[in-house]
């Protein structure tokens, strides 16, 4: 479907809308625009891009809708795998469950009107920097369906994809997200830190899970960016250490500036962050103090 929209009351200018009915259609209709200096883009849950036009925040002259096509709508486990279409609104994850982790973090991302529209690859994917979707995906090393581009398709571990953001190439998209059913059902803790209320912007959101004898965090809301890293989970799982040494050290590996902004100074993050690691540790692996 093809229509000029001038969206007055949400879209400050014209663009062209499409809405293909499948992969093969979207990625065509991107080279066509590309190649016409539309600078096209791929419209999702399509929250932030509304949230970014009114303050001219993002340039262009059409947009393409992929919510229509079947395999961003997956929602089905396949060899061994439990597939998520990247269209799904959070809402629908979150009331599904079958990935507890991922369900209690979508739970948490703005209010449920909001979530029933945001969706989990415009959440992973979009310039806001919490992106508390993305947490479980790092900790269970899941990969994503990238689409588009001069690949055509590519299979990619969220590891190589992400880094601070989501990183594709010029035409491509997230199709689908893909999570080993081995990781579904282990021990986890999700913890969003507010100033205020529980959908607030958080302070921090910490999401971890334990495997074997081993705990796994990631982090948002501390940085400018969400994280997991090898050097702060090593410090963290030091037994041999007291609890109180183990965080302190993890702290030292934090890797970027923590946030000073209107929602918390830095300070009072790392004061909060050191709180919540040592609930965590003490939830995952029973140890005392």
């Amino acid at each position: 479907m093809e229509k000029e929209e001038g969206g007055q009351n949400l879209i400050p200018f014209n663009f062209e809308y499409h809405k293909p009915s499948s992969i093969s259609k979207a990625v065509k209709i991107y080279r066509k625009l590309y190649t016409e200096g539309k600078k096209p883009l791929f419209y999702n849950g399509g929250t932030e891009i509304i949230t970014m036009s009114r303050i001219n925040g993002i340039e262009t002259k059409a947009v393409i809708d992929i919510k229509e096509i079947k395999e961003c709508n997956e929602y089905v486990f396949r060899n061994n795998q439990l597939v998520l279409g990247s269209s799904l609104p959070l809402a629908k994850i979150e009331e599904m469950n079958d990935f507890p982790l991922l369900s209690k973090n979508c739970s948490r991302i703005a209010d449920h009107t909001a979530r029933v529209k945001i969706t989990l690859g415009g959440n992973i994917s979009g310039h806001i920097k919490y992106k508390e979707a993305v947490l479980p995906l790092l900790l269970t090393d899941s990969d994503l369906l990238v689409v588009g581009g001069e690949y055509g398709q590519r299979q990619v571990s969220i590891h190589e994809a992400f880094n601070r953001k989501i990183n594709l190439m010029p035409g491509e998209f997230i199709a689908q997200i893909l999570v080993s059913e081995n990781y579904l059902k282990l021990p986890f803790v999700s913890k969003k830190e507010t100033r205020i209320d529980r959908i607030s912007y958080p302070l921090l959101t910490v999401s971890a899970i334990k495997i074997e004898d081993q705990i796994r965090i990631a982090i948002s809301g501390l940085c400018d960016f969400p994280f997991r890293s090898t050097n702060f989970e090593r410090e963290l799982n030091r037994k041999e250490l007291p609890i109180e040494e183990r965080i302190m050290r993890a702290i030292k590996n934090i890797p970027a500036p923590i946030l000073n902004d209107l929602h918390g100074s830095a300070d009072y993050r790392q004061f909060v962050l050191y709180n919540t690691l040592e609930e965590t540790i003490l939830e995952l692996k029973g140890e005392k103090k």
